[in-house]
């Protein structure tokens, strides 16, 4: 018999699919286990013991078959390992995506504008009266025929030059990126999880850039005793190690990269919950947990001298509220003639984000 079926509604699901509302939350998971399915998958079951996420008609067993049958997942039979796929990768990237642009107010399509008035790219919502040499493919047809309108009149229609108006076009500029993010001890220390969210900003950046603005470019540096660029794809792997904070090294490091980097407008975006607490010199680390250590900080206050004169801004997320570590970062910001957020980490993502967007406004000659 032919009909319609009703159910409860569940707010819950949101139109989506069993199979999505699962795999909504494992990519959640992935990113606080750092990419181990077998522990994301611990902790969802968890998650359905007490919130009835599955039922008779759809279990767990049903969700990690699709996940293998999809592609999301591999399993290899002979090391009893399972691993998530580039597929997956992606997928963590665009709901980082999603979760911390989404929540902000829309933006124009289209790559970074410099603001410079004539022949570009993008359609700009100022118009100006028509000049000797303008296009044909310029001209606002509905704002000139309104002019016409005004000043002739409707009884009979005539437009001439006067009543033109043109449609101004902005050249679109192009950025290179690093991000610098801490991955010292202290990101994961006094109970709080501050490494988490600095990787799910890194994800969502860099699948907006590969996405929204294809010319630009993206480096993903992490520092800690040591600095080493990492890829896109091996962010959602990313963990804190037993390390000091050596931000001279990740500085250095991000300068180097920018150094090559062909395009005209380049920054630093920086992550981190400390004090530089590291140096090295030679094949010697120089350590200094206990106060800020004026060697380490003059070298950090050197650098960012250096990016100025190379028109590299450099701006500070930190997550720390010590009265000592921000007049420290006052003294970066205004050596480097950048910009500094204390970021709580519920609002790291769209203070970076909304920086990125109105920074990307502006053209560094």
């Amino acid at each position: 018999m032919i009909g319609f079926h009703f159910t409860k509604y569940d707010p819950r699901q949101n139109g989506k699919s069993r199979f999505e509302q699962l795999l909504d939350l494992f990519t959640q998971l992935l990113t606080y286990t750092s990419g181990d399915v077998a522990e994301a998958l611990q902790w969802l079951n968890e998650l359905d013991k007490k919130y009835e996420l599955t039922d008779d008609e759809y279990g767990m067993g049903d969700f990690i078959d699709e996940l293998k049958e999809k592609g999301y997942i591999t399993e290899d039979a002979q090391k009893g390992e399972i691993k998530i796929t580039s597929k997956t990768e992606q997928s963590i990237r665009k709901r980082s995506l999603e979760e911390i642009f989404g929540k902000l107010k829309k933006t124009k399509s289209g790559d970074h504008q410099t603001f410079k008035p004539g022949l570009g790219d993008e359609i700009s919502p100022d118009t100006r009266p028509f000049q000797f040499g303008d296009m044909l493919e310029q001209i606002d047809f509905t704002e000139s025929i309104r002019n016409a309108q005004i000043n002739h009149g409707l009884d009979t229609f005539s437009m001439n030059e006067d009543d033109l108006q043109i449609r101004e076009t902005d050249f679109k500029s192009q950025t290179s990126t690093v991000l610098m993010i801490d991955i010292s001890h202290s990101m994961i220390l006094y109970g709080e999880d501050r490494i988490t969210p600095a990787k799910k900003v890194a994800m969502a950046l860099s699948e907006l850039i590969t996405t929204k603005y294809p010319k630009d470019t993206l480096d993903i540096v992490v520092f800690g005793n040591d600095a080493w660029p990492v890829e896109i794809k091996d962010l959602p792997y990313l963990q804190v190690g037993p390390y000091h904070t050596n931000t001279v090294a990740g500085l250095e490091l991000a300068m180097d990269i920018l150094r090559r980097r062909k395009n005209p407008n380049k920054q630093i975006f920086m992550i981190t919950d400390g004090k530089p607490t590291c140096l090295k010199i030679g094949k010697r680390y120089y350590k200094n947990s206990f106060g800020l250590d004026r060697k380490v900080t003059n070298r950090c206050i050197n650098l960012a001298a250096q990016c100025k004169k190379l028109k590299i801004p450099i701006t500070t997320f930190m997550i720390a509220t010590d009265p000592y570590l921000q007049r420290f970062v006052q003294e970066f910001t205004e050596t480097n003639n950048g910009k500094a957020y204390f970021a709580s980490l519920d609002r790291l993502g769209a203070f970076i984000f909304r920086d990125f967007e109105s920074g990307k406004r502006k053209t560094v000659y």
